[in-house]
């Protein structure tokens, strides 16, 4: 008999909330986090507001010693070991100075420290090799996420760190989840992160993928499934899930959230109509009902799915595969939600912060609403009802959510989260 795995805690740096009882509370009011950023508007962006937690000084003391802050500017390291410290706590786990070999984390992102690589280049076009500091590496390394929280929590189990675009943290929580099914492991924690700011947005901005017409109405920027969508709101932070063993957990007495059930991931390959940018839709099916499969339920088991959802054109396409992969369309077609509504696309660290919010949805037995989503496309609803794209709080006790995370580069994850 396979190892089921539960989730026994839960961290989360989000723009509309940090931790996971501001995070719960700005699921439940539909609360945004997307702001004017007058620095965007300055360097001439078309899109001119994005999503950033609000983390004070004070804040980060409580999780960095002073030593550790020297020279500290790596906004995505910062977001993901407060998610990640916070899950720990969150799960009554123990900060020792021993190792636990039991214990590790796959913790992911997309670039790291984009912020103090510029400023290492500054100093190098100077001349100033010598005034880099000791910490540039370990800042701008791919890794340098999961060695930080390695090291601030003594984990002695696998230590890395994984990338693939937008289903990141998706890929993340299955590679965990593996882990521990194969006896690996007892206790992974997973997760992703990205970093804020202009020099990891420009790309998209220069796409012409990003949102422009809300820039003096923030709140109303990021617009999923709507017919007046007009591109995604960059939003960071980090979401964290300590996956664990059910024997451990039981072991223990730990409160478990939910149960993950398994998923899949795979890719487009890019062909067929998949691309750098754009999915293969036969692919991304193929996705759903192979993690359907792998986790033993059928499609009218779901209760409801946390869409990936951007607010571009691809928005139909996504529902449409959902449709066909589950063979529902109309009033049978679960709920579906997009927590991009009100935090923005995250990048790297969508599929980790919406499966938190997945996780919570389920625990606290509620529907989160759409914002923005006043004017759903034409095209969405002449598929799907729209009383199953909630505009309001639902109260519901749920047993299964299915969350779903597309990425560039044609890359496709699913997973199923089980009530516990």
């Amino acid at each position: 008999m396979k190892t089921r795995v539960v989730i026994t805690g839960l961290g989360v740096v989000a723009p509309n909330g940090v931790g996971i009882d501001a995070f719960t509370k700005a699921l439940r009011e539909g609360k945004s986090g997307i702001r004017h950023i007058k620095e965007m508007k300055d360097l001439g962006f078309s899109c001119q507001i994005g999503g950033i937690p609000e983390i004070s000084e004070e804040y980060k003391r409580k999780y960095f010693s002073e030593l550790q802050l020297r020279g500290f500017n790596s906004s995505g390291i910062l977001y993901g070991a407060i998610a990640a410290i916070d899950a720990w706590k969150d799960a009554q786990l123990p900060i020792s100075e021993n190792i636990d070999f039991q214990s590790g984390t796959i913790f992911g992102t997309g670039t790291s420290g984009v912020e103090k690589f510029r400023e290492a280049i500054y100093k190098l076009d100077a001349k100033k090799v010598k005034r880099l500091g000791s910490t540039v590496v370990a800042q701008t390394m791919a890794s340098g996420v999961s060695a930080y929280i390695g090291g601030m929590l003594g984990l002695g189990n696998q230590v890395s760190t994984n990338s693939s675009a937008c289903t990141t943290g998706t890929e993340a929580i299955l590679m965990g989840f593996d882990r521990i099914q194969a006896g690996k492991a007892k206790r992974m924690l997973v997760g992703s992160c990205s970093d804020h700011g202009v020099y990891l947005w420009g790309g998209f901005d220069a796409m012409r993928v990003l949102s422009y017409k809300n820039n003096k109405n923030p709140e109303k920027g990021s617009r999923p499934m709507s017919a007046s969508a007009a591109g995604f709101v960059p939003g960071s932070g980090a979401g964290a899930l300590v996956l664990e063993s059910l024997e451990s957990a039981l072991e223990r007495k730990a409160t478990i959230y939910a149960e993950v059930l398994g998923g899949e991931v795979n890719s487009g390959g890019q062909r067929n109509g998949g691309t750098m940018t754009a999915p293969n839709s036969k692919a991304v099916q193929r996705c759903i009902t192979n993690a359907l499969e792998n986790c033993r339920i059928k499609a009218k088991d779901i209760d409801v799915i946390n869409g990936h959802l951007t607010a571009t054109s691809k928005d139909f396409t996504e529902i449409e595969n959902w449709s066909e992969a589950l063979q529902l369309k109309d009033a049978e077609f679960p709920y579906i939600n997009s927590l991009k509504s009100m935090i923005g696309h995250c990048l790297a660290a969508a599929g980790s912060i919406e499966c938190v919010a997945s996780v919570v949805q389920l625990k606290e037995g509620f529907i989160f609403p759409n914002i923005n989503c006043e004017d759903v496309k034409d095209e969405i609803s002449s598929l799907i009802s729209e009383t199953k794209i909630p505009k309001k709080l639902i109260e519901k006790d749920l047993n299964i959510i299915a969350k779903a995370s597309f990425g560039f580069g044609d890359v496709n994850g699913c997973v199923i989260f089980k009530k516990y």
